[in-house]
């Protein structure tokens, strides 16, 4: 009997997603999307030290999702456009990869030759999710589909 592995693939996207895996580092990196701040800032603003916003910025640093700017004897963050490109290109490749996937699974179990709304085949990506017509709470009388 032998033992089946999966081969772990690194990326990109491996370096973001491992710094992002943290709320702390998320809630940093909110903050600083909001405005460029500086440590002390980020630090009143979060349930943490100074000392530990500025190993979470140093991470965050690393995976290029924040840079950062003298001010005088402080430091400035904030985000870094290049690596959240890089992320966005990362997550609308696996977005475009699963569309492809469901388009074929469709097609295989449908018959159908026509590729599904979003248009996955060519690579064109959704700017939005569709919206939901479902009635949320069927007694509201604003929730209620017309006619």
């Amino acid at each position: 009997m032998s033992k089946s592995t999966l081969t772990f693939v690194s990326t990109y996207g491996g370096a973001v997603l491992d710094a992002l895996a943290d709320p702390t580092r998320r809630g940093v990196l909110e903050l600083v999307a909001q405005r460029p701040r500086s440590v002390t800032e980020l630090a009143a603003a979060l349930p943490v030290s100074r000392p530990a916003v500025s190993q979470h910025l140093r991470v965050l640093k690393q995976a290029r999702l924040v840079v950062d700017r003298p001010a005088g004897t402080r430091r400035i963050y904030q985000l870094d456009t290049r690596g959240l490109a890089e992320l966005r290109a990362y997550v609308d490749d696996m977005w475009r990869t699963a569309l492809t996937s469901f388009a074929v699974h469709a097609q295989e179990q449908y018959g159908s030759t026509a590729p599904p709304a979003g248009a996955a085949a060519t690579g064109a990506l959704p700017t939005a999710l569709p919206t939901s017509t479902a009635r949320t709470d069927p007694g509201d009388p604003d929730d209620r589909a017309p006619g």
